[in-house]
């Protein structure tokens, strides 16, 4: 997959932004530089007018600790990829992309960042997929979420015996969500392991061709 220009350590690939009609952001975990993202990018979607954008964090890491860990470890480096993920939604949207039009995914610490970041903001997206990931701290702080999703349909799958993320705060976020207005599809599978199934994936073909 060619990438077609970067922005603050954000490279883009497909469709390009003045001539996309939507874009899908994809998050990637910790350990990787966004070549598992592309790879899982191609098996997701072939649209012609689909712009992929992979976020890169420093050092391949968005935050050091779990995302359950006291906030203040994980400090500055959340904040910064919180703020990282909205001046990469405005750079989109400045080109034409509307956020209705705008899919989040991400995948483990990634999709962490991308659900938290997402209940932060929260709007019509076209779509949120949070493939073994929660709302981060120690305890679920909803005076951190602020918007309505106004029907957006969010996926989150994981395994229920993921040793990174344990099931209450699974359905906490799923929790929250909802209560935001979100259309939320939650799928536990059984003992899976962190990684990313066949299930899933399908699921998420259907909500980015809708």
């Amino acid at each position: 997959m060619q990438a077609l220009h970067s922005f603050e350590n954000t490279v883009f690939a497909g469709a390009a932004l003045k001539d996309a009609a939507r874009a899908m952001i994809l998050v990637h975990g910790r350990g990787d530089a966004s070549g598992q993202m592309m790879l899982l990018a191609q098996s997701i979607t072939s649209d012609p007018a689909m712009a992929l954008v992979f976020p890169q964090a420093t050092n391949n890491t968005w935050y050091p600790k779990s995302f359950m860990a006291p906030t203040a470890e994980n400090e500055p480096w959340l904040t910064s990829a919180l703020e990282n993920l909205n001046r990469v939604v405005a750079h989109i949207t400045s080109h034409g992309v509307r956020e209705e039009h705008i899919f989040l995914l991400g995948f483990s610490q990634g999709a962490c960042v991308a659900l938290d970041y997402s209940c932060r903001h929260a709007k019509r997206y076209g779509g949120i997929m949070i493939l073994s990931g929660g709302l981060i701290g120690p305890a679920v702080d909803e005076n951190n979420y602020h918007g309505n999703f106004a029907g957006t349909s969010i996926f989150l799958g994981c395994s229920d015996t993921d040793s990174h993320i344990p099931v209450h705060r699974l359905r906490e976020s799923a929790a929250v969500a909802k209560a935001m207005g979100a259309d939320v599809d939650f799928r536990l599978y059984p003992a899976m392991g962190h990684t990313v199934n066949e299930d899933e994936l399908q699921k998420v073909r259907v909500m980015v061709q809708t």
